[in-house]
């Protein structure tokens, strides 16, 4: 990818790799359960659907994410903003974001597109959202005040200027030393960042199972009942 495609850097596997397609799944069945009804996370708002699935996560995901808040510092919660996401939901996404690209470069190939368009949105057959294996989430205060990581979430590459890397240079001190502190607890809670995203975080996913080693992904994309 040339500089045109706010270039991903070296190292970095996009979800649309045919290494992570080629992870295969050994689906547990775990279900999918409300972060809300915990009562132990602060959830936003702001990607609410109205039947509410924003908010599931599997079941290991959501022990989960209590460890990596209970570890965070002082005065510092994780804000979850959304997590389950269903397959037709995916598909518009991928299928707008694509076209977005597709618009602003009519020479790429169809390769080239679908690669670019996963460095935002999953591919639809092995999405982590899809999967309720992903949560997308920042921090917060004490009070529920969103701290600044640098980017909006969901801020595409395009419109951070590639800011929305996990590891981009160019942060602010601040947002650079937020984005350690929800990296270390989360990472140590056993998930895994997709890099282009520094608020995509999965477990049991084909990404998470490819980082780690893992020789099957736990979860794969389902229907909430």
């Amino acid at each position: 990818m040339d500089s045109a495609d706010h270039s991903v850097p070296a190292g970095i596997v996009l979800m649309a790799d045919p290494q992570v397609a080629a992870v295969p799944v050994r689906e547990t069945g775990e279900e999918l359960l409300d972060v809300r009804d915990c009562g132990m996370l602060p959830v936003s708002s702001s990607r609410a659907d109205e039947a509410g699935v924003f908010a599931h996560v599997r079941m290991a995901i959501l022990d989960r994410l209590v460890i990596a808040d209970d570890a965070l510092p002082d005065g510092l919660r994780l804000l979850i903003v959304e997590g389950y996401r269903p397959p037709a939901v995916q598909q518009r996404y991928f299928q707008k974001y694509r076209q977005v690209l597709r618009d602003a470069n009519p020479g790429w190939s169809d390769d080239r597109l679908h690669l670019a368009t996963s460095r935002y949105v999953s591919p639809p057959e092995i999405a982590p959202h899809s999967a309720g294996a992903a949560v997308d989430l920042t921090l917060c205060t004490a009070d529920g005040l969103e701290l600044d990581l640098g980017t909006a979430i969901n801020a595409t590459p395009e419109q951070s200027a590639g800011a929305c890397y996990t590891a981009h240079p160019g942060l602010s001190a601040e947002a650079k030393h937020y984005r350690t502190v929800l990296t270390t607890a989360l990472a140590e809670a056993g998930f895994v960042n997709y890099p282009t995203e520094w608020w995509h975080w999965s477990y049991g996913d084909r990404y998470w199972a490819l980082a780690t080693g893992a020789p099957a992904a736990l979860y794969g994309p389902l229907e909430k009942p």
